[in-house]
């Protein structure tokens, strides 16, 4: 049987958003090498499918990865174990991403002396429409006391 957790909450959820623009969009394709033209080129992207500027699939994912550190960061210590991320839809400049994710399960495990934890989680647009859906596995460790002399 399970320890139950001692750093983490079953159903806690949280949730960030992210606004893509043109030049974000641009610039973080460039920052990860990724040239496709749909991220970087107007008039490209404009007769695409897509009829305009899309973002690279890893922006929004590693956002979306990132919220995790983010939230956990403010009150323990995480660390990303694994990740199933499946890109349902495109994101396009101008969107606005909303990132959810919910703790789906939690226990802890002494011997990594943090709570194992498993989240699911979506990436939806203003539209309603999903655009990436995910699984996580974290270790969530207690953060340790404050030494003395420490600010």
């Amino acid at each position: 049987m399970n320890t139950p957790p001692r750093v983490v909450t079953v159903g806690e959820t949280f949730s960030a958003t992210l606004s893509l623009v043109a030049e974000s969009i641009k610039s973080f394709a460039t920052l990860v090498n990724d040239l496709n033209p749909l991220h970087h080129d107007d008039a490209y992207a404009a007769q695409s499918r897509f009829g305009g500027l899309i973002a690279s699939g890893t922006q929004p994912t590693a956002h979306f990865m990132a919220l995790l550190a983010t939230h956990f960061s403010t009150y323990a210590q995480p660390l990303g174990l694994e990740f199933d991320i499946k890109l349902k839809k495109a994101a396009h400049s101008g969107d606005t991403l909303t990132m959810t994710w919910r703790v789906v399960g939690a226990f802890w495990k002494a011997s990594l002396n943090g709570d194992l934890t498993q989240l699911e989680g979506s990436v939806v647009n203003q539209r309603s429409e999903t655009v990436v859906i995910g699984k996580s596995t974290i270790l969530v460790m207690p953060k340790p006391a404050a030494q003395e002399g420490d600010a």
